[in-house]
C-alpha cells in the first residue's frame, strides 16, 4: 500500500493512498466464487451457477462492495501508519478504478488542531463572596409555604402576597391595544407579574372595587410598539383572597422529602440545601467566567466535522427535551451553530490543559463529589456503593472533577477579584443574577 500525505490546511488532510490491483481483484473472485454456491438463475441448479456467468451478472456491484471496504481499511491502515489523528469522518474520492489496474483513492479529512493555550495571567475572573444567612433561610421556607398554600377569599383591603382575581381594559392615549385587556385574571400582589405600578396601585383596593390605574412601560419592555408609553388601565376588583399557609411541621416536611421532627431540624436541612446551592452557584459562575477568559486567550480552529457532529447532538438533546415530538433533521442547524463551536472549542481547550499540565483526577476530590451527590439522597451510602461499583457512572464524576482541576490550573494564574453577592444572585445563572 503507497500513502501520500498532503495538507490542504491547517486542519485539512488530503491522503492518497494506492491499493495493488491483485489485492483488489483476489477478493472480489473470491466473494464471486463464494456467490456460486447460493446464487439462484433461471435455467441453472443451485449451486451449479458457473463462475463466468456469476462474473457477467453480479461482478460490477461485487467489485464496487469490494472497493468501497478496501477503502475504509486502507484509510484505516493509512492513518496509523502516518500517524495522523482524525478529527470526523473521511470524504472518498476514488481515481484509478478500472479493473487489472491498481487501485487508487483520496481520503479528505479534517485532523485535531494543533493549539497552544494563551497567557492565563491576561484572564480576569470576579469571584463571588456569599453566605446563607437567616433571613435567606426564613424566605425560602416562606416560599415553600406559599406553594403549598390554599386560599380563603377576604372583604378586607388587600395587601401584598394576597391572589387578587380582576377584569381590565389597558388604553394608550384612550386607544385599546393589543394584549391589553383580561377577564378573571389572577395577579399575586408585589410579585412583579405586571407592569411596574400596576400592582403596587391595588395595593388596598377592596372587592368590588374600580380603579383607574397609570403606568409606564419600561424603554427595554419586550414588546417595542409599547415601550416606553404611557398607559391607563380601568381596573374591576372581583375577588381578594388570602394564602393560608401549612404549619411547620411533620407532614409538610415530608413533602419536600425532608425527615425532620421538629421545625429547628426542618429549617438546618433547608440551610444545608441551600449551602449545596450557594456553593454549586458560585463555582459555576466562576468556571463560566474562566471559559470565556480561555475562549479569549486562545485560538483554536475548529473541524467542521465536529461541529456538525456536534449539532446533529444538541439537535437530539432538544429532541428529548420536548418530549421528542419533532424530528431533529427539521431543526435549523444554524440555531445550534455558535453554541457548538463554543463547546467544542472549550472541550479542545482542556483537553490541551490536561495534557500540558499532565493532570488525572484527583481520587479524594471524585469521592467528595460523590458524597456531595449521595448526601440529597435518603440512603446516601447506597448512592456512594452505585458510583463506585459502576465505572462508566463513576467516569462521569471523575470527567467533572478533572473539569474542576482545570479550572483551578487557570485561577492560580489568572486575576482574581473578589465581590460580595446575595445569596439570591449568587445562585442565579451567571447571564441572570443582578451582582
Amino acid at each position: 500500500m503507497q500513502v501520500s500525505l498532503e495538507s490542504t490546511s491547517n486542519i485539512e488532510r488530503r491522503m492518497t493512498i494506492g491499493v495493488p490491483a491483485e489485492q483488489v481483484e483476489q477478493e472480489v473472485d473470491k466473494r464471486l466464487q463464494e456467490a456460486t454456491k447460493s446464487v439462484r438463475l433461471n435455467g441453472f441448479r443451485p449451486g451449479k451457477v458457473p463462475l463466468r456467468v456469476v462474473r457477467k451478472r453480479f461482478g460490477q456491484g461485487v467489485r464496487q462492495e469490494v472497493l468501497g471496504e478496501v477503502m475504509r481499511n486502507s484509510y484505516m491502515e493509512a492513518i496509523q501508519q502516518e500517524d495522523v489523528q482524525p478529527a470526523g469522518q473521511p470524504r472518498f474520492e476514488p481515481k484509478t478504478v478500472e479493473e487489472g489496474k491498481d487501485f487508487e483513492f483520496v481520503a479528505v479529512f479534517e485532523v485535531m488542531p494543533d493549539l497552544e493555550v494563551g497567557d492565563l495571567t491576561k484572564i480576569s475572573v470576579e469571584k463571588p463572596v456569599s453566605e446563607v444567612q437567616d433571613k435567606d433561610i426564613k424566605k425560602m421556607i416562606d416560599n415553600l409555604r406559599r406553594q403549598q398554600a390554599t386560599y380563603k377569599e377576604v372583604k378586607r383591603k388587600a395587601k401584598k402576597k394576597d391572589v387578587m382575581t380582576v377584569d381590565f381594559q389597558g388604553t394608550i392615549d384612550g386607544e385599546p391595544f393589543e394584549g391589553g385587556s383580561g377577564e378573571d385574571q389572577q395577579i399575586t400582589l408585589g410579585e412583579g407579574q405586571m407592569v411596574a405600578g400596576f400592582e403596587d396601585g391595588l395595593i388596598g383596593a377592596k372587592t368590588e372595587e374600580e380603579h383607574t390605574l397609570d403606568v409606564t412601560f419600561p424603554e427595554d419592555y419586550q414588546n417595542e410598539e409599547l415601550a416606553g408609553k404611557e398607559a391607563q388601565f380601568q381596573v374591576t376588583v372581583k375577588k381578594v383572597d388570602e394564602p393560608q399557609l401549612p404549619a411547620l411541621e411533620k407532614e409538610f416536611f415530608e413533602q419536600f422529602g425532608v425527615e425532620a421532627e421538629t421545625e429547628e431540624e426542618f429549617r438546618e436541612e433547608v440551610r444545608k440545601n441551600m449551602e449545596r446551592e450557594l456553593k454549586n452557584g458560585i463555582n459555576n459562575r466562576v468556571k463560566q467566567q474562566v471559559i470565556d477568559g480561555l475562549l479569549e486567550v486562545t485560538e483554536v480552529e475548529v473541524p467542521q466535522s465536529m461541529v456538525d457532529q456536534e449539532i446533529d447532538r444538541m439537535k437530539q438533546e432538544a429532541v428529548q427535551q420536548f418530549g421528542g415530538q419533532m424530528d431533529a433533521s427539521q431543526l435549523p442547524s444554524e440555531l445550534f451553530q455558535d453554541q457548538a463551536v463554543r463547546r467544542i472549542k472549550t472541550g479542545l481547550i482542556f483537553q490541551q490543559m490536561v495534557k500540558d499540565n499532565n493532570l488525572e483526577p484527583d481520587p479524594e476530590k471524585v469521592d467528595e463529589r460523590i458524597r456531595d451527590i449521595a448526601s440529597t439522597y435518603q440512603d446516601p451510602d447506597e448512592v456512594i456503593e452505585y458510583y463506585n461499583n459502576n465505572p462508566d457512572q463513576k467516569q462521569q464524576i471523575e470527567s467533572a472533577v478533572l473539569e474542576d482541576q482545570v479550572v483551578d490550573q487557570v485561577l492560580d494564574q489568572a486575576k482574581v477579584k473578589e465581590k460580595k453577592y446575595k445569596y439570591e444572585d449568587a445562585v442565579q445563572p451567571p447571564n441572570q443574577a443582578a451582582g
